[in-house]
């Protein structure tokens, strides 16, 4: 990931943020584009929006207690697929929104939406899955879900 200030600035302000719930997991960030993220044609670049969705995420893993969980389990995440469509340019210096819902599981992946938006229009939004990978191999979401509530004291997050 090649936007180390924004990571950083997401690392410190996920910890000031309310604790996400498990079952209704939705993450939404305000940023503003900046010159390196457009391209030739001085809009976002699409791959970038690719990265600022990891951010998402980042976010989602520190709010919800997952992130501590994969540091002691020694587990990683991974995005096994992940599709986006472009709707309407980006330039620079615009205010924008990225939001970042986990919609649902099943016996191996986490399914999320991914969503960019400018004053309530949708810019560009998605999907992707992904999965926790342990030293064995991928760990089941309700596995990972069980081992973040257990983290958390067994209650559901609020």
């Amino acid at each position: 990931m090649n936007l180390f200030l924004r990571l950083f600035y997401v690392l410190l302000s996920s910890f000031f943020r309310p604790r996400l719930t498990v079952g209704k997991t939705v993450s939404e960030i305000s940023m503003l584009t900046m010159p390196n993220d457009l391209d030739i044609n001085l809009h976002v670049n699409n791959g970038r929006y690719l990265t600022l969705c990891d951010l998402s995420r980042v976010d989602v893993f520190i709010r919800t207690g997952l992130a501590r969980v994969m540091i002691k389990q020694g587990w990683m995440p991974i995005i096994a697929e992940h599709t986006m469509t472009y709707r309407k340019s980006l330039g620079m210096f615009k205010k924008f929104k990225a939001t970042l819902e986990i919609t649902h599981w099943d016996e191996k992946y986490f399914f999320m939406t991914h969503r960019f938006s400018v004053n309530g229009t949708i810019i560009a939004d998605g999907t992707s899955k992904g999965v926790v990978k342990g030293k064995q191999g991928v760990v089941p979401p309700d596995a990972v879900i069980a081992a973040v509530l257990a983290a958390n004291g067994g209650a559901v997050l609020r």
